[in-house]
């Protein structure tokens, strides 16, 4: 896809979200069913060539490792959204891309999550992106493309400002 393709799927969208904003307002969902007797939760992907991923217990909470962490699908999530963001950009932007590989690396501590210590934070306390982009462009446009995907990469915005999280039985 060029810059003119890209700029024609998404002019009519920018026109009509700034002519009704309403229209801009998408819920997205997803939906896993547990199984409690081996602690895994399938989660179903409309998208995905299995049509779910199971999800389970990471080794260092006494998971097997074979099944998806939910922390490494989170850092998963936040890799797809930032190399879509990043083609994109890059798109609109014309810059001549040859390889790019998107590595996010998260630290937790699971005495958090197993309850070994109050005061240890549960869930990843840091999160790092980085992008090994091959190019001859210059690190100016790079570092600005960077910057730009940052800015327009919707899990990165979300972990970035904490959105506000409920749960309830239904």
């Amino acid at each position: 896809m060029n810059s003119n393709e890209l700029k024609a799927l998404q002019t009519p969208l920018k026109e009509q979200y700034a002519k009704t904003p309403d229209d801009a307002i998408v819920s997205l969902n997803a939906t896993g069913a547990v199984n409690i007797d081996n602690l895994t939760c399938q989660v179903e992907s409309a998208a995905s060539v299995n049509s779910h991923t199971t999800s389970g217990l990471h080794p260092s909470a006494g998971g097997d490792g074979n099944f998806a962490c939910s922390g490494d699908m989170l850092l998963q999530s936040l890799v797809a959204c930032s190399g879509v963001t990043f083609a994109a950009v890059a798109t609109a932007m014309e810059l001549h891309i040859s390889a790019t590989r998107v590595t996010a690396h998260g630290t937790m501590d699971f005495r958090g999550t197993l309850g070994v210590n109050r005061e240890v934070p549960i869930g990843l306390t840091s999160i790092h992106l980085s992008f090994a982009v091959e190019t001859s462009e210059s690190e100016d446009k790079i570092e600005k493309l960077i910057q730009l995907t940052e800015r327009y990469c919707v899990v990165l915005q979300t972990l970035k400002n904490s959105v506000a999280v409920s749960s309830r039985r239904c």
